[in-house]
């Protein structure tokens, strides 16, 4: 199984596994992130994720052009889109922190969110063991 094939498996699981923590803890979830997670303080954790982040994104480029795997740019592209979570999240966390909760307040939105994301979970599973 190649790098490309496990960051597919790696992503999907945790999209579905946070949708299923989700609705089995509800409103004690949004609570949890609201206050822990996406605190009010920009939490230290954020720092270290987005640097992480970075760096695994640009690791990722790294493996697109010094590995031949066919199709390897369309996950380091969606990765790379990801980056716009991390950038708002470094320089713009309160917004961030106000669209969060719309989206855990708003239960049309929170359903949106979570469909959207097992969709996509879906659609990475399938890469990972069809293209990859």
């Amino acid at each position: 199984m190649n790098y490309f094939a496990i960051v597919c498996i790696v992503w999907a699981g945790i999209g579905i596994a946070t949708r299923v923590l989700m609705v089995a803890y509800g409103e004690r979830w949004n609570r949890w992130e609201m206050t822990h997670a996406y605190a009010e303080q920009r939490p230290r954790w954020v720092l270290v994720v987005a640097g992480a982040g970075i760096a695994f994104i640009a690791f990722t480029w790294y493996k697109v052009f010094t590995t031949d795997v066919p199709y390897s740019w369309i996950v380091a592209t969606l990765l790379s889109l990801t980056s716009i979570k991390l950038s708002a999240l470094l320089f713009q966390y309160g917004n961030f922190r106000k669209f969060a909760s719309e989206i855990l307040n708003n239960r049309h939105k929170k359903m949106r969110l979570t469909v959207s994301v097992a969709l996509m979970s879906i659609v990475l599973l399938v890469m990972a063991f069809q293209l990859y």
